[in-house]
């Protein structure tokens, strides 16, 4: 049986805004995702026993069920299981790249990528559709892994609208190695903390939600006008994060020194990302806030937008 490796692409958040709570308790979200090049690579290989077994180069990813990759798995095994017992156990191989406990959906993605490589192998002819439902019952950032790009997503981030794909931006991203944000934290905190804002019924959550198609981020990316899209950048979380992270916050600040477009903290942090124009920028602004911070625990990448989500090497 064939084996794959497939490219499985970070994402970070344009714009985040929380608008209230759903009846199943996850927030009601609107939020505007981009896939970026910075990627880990997945093989899926079958491994003639009955079993999944995971793999990984980074000692902080965990190799048990309660790694997303695996659940994902296990979820094609329950959902085809003819296909399971024809074909067997898997064996699945990630060399992490995107940084653990970042806010960049590294482990939605790694997901994201065993469903499509295991639709492939097993010859299962999923669209891209119903592999996104099934992405859906995994997490709310998977489905939007699978197909990745630009785009607009409400509901708890599983709803998906395409928007104009975006190649014309490169980032500088920066994280503190040493320093995870739960994501279930950062939204249990901005729950205790601005509840009062949320909206409290379904037509109000609605027209918020609307808006957002209207609105000024939106427009720049369907003129590539990057610097209102600079400009127009927007992270709900950030409220609660930057208090109780302080060197998130001189990190954000570092970046608000430079000559870029903007910056903004990435979904649920601790990652921070500043948008520039070109490479050359990139590099300057990377070396610049290095010495600024001059701190051995900081890591920081330089990518660029990506207009696609998992794709397959061989």
């Amino acid at each position: 049986m064939r084996s794959y490796t497939l490219i499985a692409p970070a994402k970070i958040n344009l714009y985040l805004e929380i608008l209230g709570m759903r009846p199943d308790g996850f927030h009601e979200l609107a939020m505007i995702m981009q896939s970026i090049e910075l990627a880990d690579c997945i093989e899926i290989n079958a491994n003639g026993t009955d079993n999944i077994r995971l793999h990984c180069n980074h000692p902080e990813v965990p190799l048990d069920r309660t790694n997303i990759a695996y659940r994902a798995a296990k979820l094609m095994a329950e959902q085809f299981p003819e296909c399971f017992a024809k074909f067997g156990g898997i064996d699945i191989e990630i060399d992490k790249r995107i940084p653990v406990a970042a806010g960049l959906a590294g482990g939605s993605t790694n997901a994201a990528a065993v469903l499509i490589g295991l639709d492939l192998m097993w010859n299962l002819g999923l669209t891209q559709s119903e592999l996104q439902e099934l992405a859906a019952l995994l997490g709310s950032d998977v489905p939007f892994c699978i197909a990745g790009g630009t785009a607009i997503a409400t509901g708890r981030g599983e709803i998906l609208s395409p928007l104009p794909d975006l190649d014309n931006l490169y980032l500088v991203l920066a994280k503190y190695r040493s320093l995870g944000v739960s994501t279930a934290w950062a939204y249990t905190t901005y729950r205790e903390k601005f509840a009062d804002t949320y909206a409290c019924d379904t037509s109000t959550i609605q027209e918020r939600s609307t808006k957002l198609n209207s609105g000024a981020l939106v427009s720049a990316i369907a003129h590539k006008d990057s610097k209102k899209i600079g400009k127009s950048l927007y992270n709900d979380l950030e409220k609660v994060v930057l208090p109780a992270h302080p060197q998130v916050e001189q990190l954000r600040q570092a970046f608000q020194n430079q000559d870029i477009l903007g910056t903004m903290m990435s979904g649920s942090g601790p990652s921070v990302f500043a948008l520039v124009e070109s490479l050359t920028q990139a590099q300057q602004i990377k070396n610049q806030v290095e010495t600024t911070i001059n701190n051995p625990d900081l890591d920081l990448w330089i990518t660029r937008f990506r207009p696609t989500g998992i794709t397959v090497e061989n």
